[in-house]
């Protein structure tokens, strides 16, 4: 029989690369925690008409990459993005007639139906964030110096901010107009994907890997020739606030996102460029402040970004510690195997990472199984142990092993590691129980 396999772009995350995992997500529910943002946990299946009306028809997502299916008559989706299930949460919660700001975290697996490749996945996981209710641009520069600060605390190389403005719906609709008188005595040079868009969602040909498409939009205007006072004077005071900060940035007027729900703000964190070339964006975000009301809510301004997790442990060069456990109880005999489950219970108990072997091997092989499990300590017991009431601490990183009490043992072993100075109190080890 064949055996069955995942989901193409559907990967496994084995125990040996989930430390690093946790690690990151650690550090930026710390970080979300230190910033005033409260998690928030939303369904992964929620109706298609929510994210056809906020991310928009014509993208990429809606139109080729969404897993949608039909449900007893009803329209749904798996979740290809965050910010739309926070917006109709927070809007069928009435979140907005209890908090003038709301800041919301959230993670979790998302799901498109791309073509998979480095660190891209139909299924992939997001950490992301959303501010309901301040209208910036303060709170624009603060989220992207807090990005900042989680990045280089993940160690990620070659930390860039890139930021742009889109405007208000106005801005965005003559630049949209404008663009098109350029590109349209070009369409016979765009490629197949920006002929189309051409007549769909314009700002996006912005946005192609093409050097056809490039070469197209080289010499097109520019959307900061279309914004209006309001808009100019909201980017200039988030510059200002990014400047006050000393959050280093550079300004792309040509920057867009394949979103159509963005305003004002648009903004991408680029790093570790030798290990993801061309596609080193690693977070991305800007300011929705027309989506709250599309979607039948009050009008709220908000901003938002997501970051994939799965590029950020390519990106960040921080390692985890490879032991599993602190500890390896090793009974020897079938005895032993009895009062080795209740000392490993005694230890777990006092916060020491603990597993039992129940298999009956010899020493030898417990001690093998130790060094795999990256374990400090070795409790050895057997026949002889149980009838004096000790024993055996093998401290396998001092290469120290003493008999210690039964009662004591727990005391014992915490404190080897608890620090490297808890090594001066070992002799009190051999003593007998009070």
């Amino acid at each position: 029989m064949t055996p069955l396999r995942a989901v193409k772009g559907m990967n496994d995350v084995l125990p040996d690369e989930v430390g690093r995992w946790q690690r990151v997500e650690r550090a930026y529910a710390r970080s979300m925690a230190l910033h005033g943002f409260r998690e928030v946990r939303t369904p992964y299946v929620e109706p298609t008409a929510l994210f056809v009306r906020a991310i928009g028809e014509v993208t990429d997502i809606v139109e080729k990459e969404m897993y949608s299916f039909d449900h007893r008559g009803e329209a749904l989706t798996l979740r290809p993005e965050g910010t739309a299930s926070a917006a109709r949460a927070y809007i069928e919660h009435a979140v907005h007639g209890r908090e003038p700001v709301t800041r919301w975290w959230y993670t979790g697996p998302m799901f498109r139906a791309e073509r998979p490749q480095r660190g891209r996945y139909r299924q992939f996981f997001q950490v992301g964030a959303e501010i309901f209710g301040d209208e910036g641009p303060g709170c624009d520069a603060e989220m992207i110096d807090m990005l900042v600060g989680f990045l280089n605390e993940l160690a990620v190389p070659g930390i860039e901010v890139v930021v742009n403005t889109l405007g208000g719906p106005s801005t965005r609709e003559q630049y949209r107009a404008a663009l098109v008188a350029h590109l349209t005595p070009k369409a016979e040079s765009l490629s197949a994907d920006s002929q189309r868009r051409l007549g769909t969602n314009p700002l996006r040909i912005l946005d192609s890997k093409s050097e056809s498409d490039k070469a197209a939009v080289s010499d097109a205007p520019t959307l900061h020739d279309f914004l209006g006072a309001g808009d100019r004077e909201h980017f200039e005071r988030l510059r200002a606030a990014l400047d006050a900060l000393g959050t280093p940035y550079s300004v792309d007027p040509r920057l867009v996102r394949g979103l159509d729900y963005y305003t004002r703000t648009l903004f991408e964190i680029r790093g570790a460029h030798d290990k993801l070339g061309a596609g080193s964006t690693l977070v991305g975000g800007g300011r929705y402040d027309g989506m709250v009301a599309a979607l039948g809510g009050p009008s709220v301004p908000a901003i938002g970004f997501a970051a994939g997790l799965e590029r950020l442990l390519i990106a960040s060069d921080l390692t985890e510690a490879t032991n599993t456990v602190d500890a390896l109880v090793a009974p020897l005999g079938a005895g032993a195997t009895t009062a080795g489950l209740v000392l490993a219970r005694d230890l777990r108990r006092a916060g020491v990472r603990c597993e039992i072997d129940t298999r009956g091997g010899s020493l030898k092989s417990q001690l093998r199984r130790a060094n795999t499990l990256g374990a400090r300590i070795v409790v050895i017991l057997g026949d002889s142990e149980l009838a004096e009431n000790v024993v055996q601490v093998k401290d396998l990183a001092a290469h120290t092993q003493d008999r210690v009490g039964r009662d004591d043992v727990v005391r014992a072993v915490a404190l080897r590691l608890a620090d490297d100075t808890a090594r001066m109190v070992a002799p009190a080890a051999s003593r007998e129980p009070a």
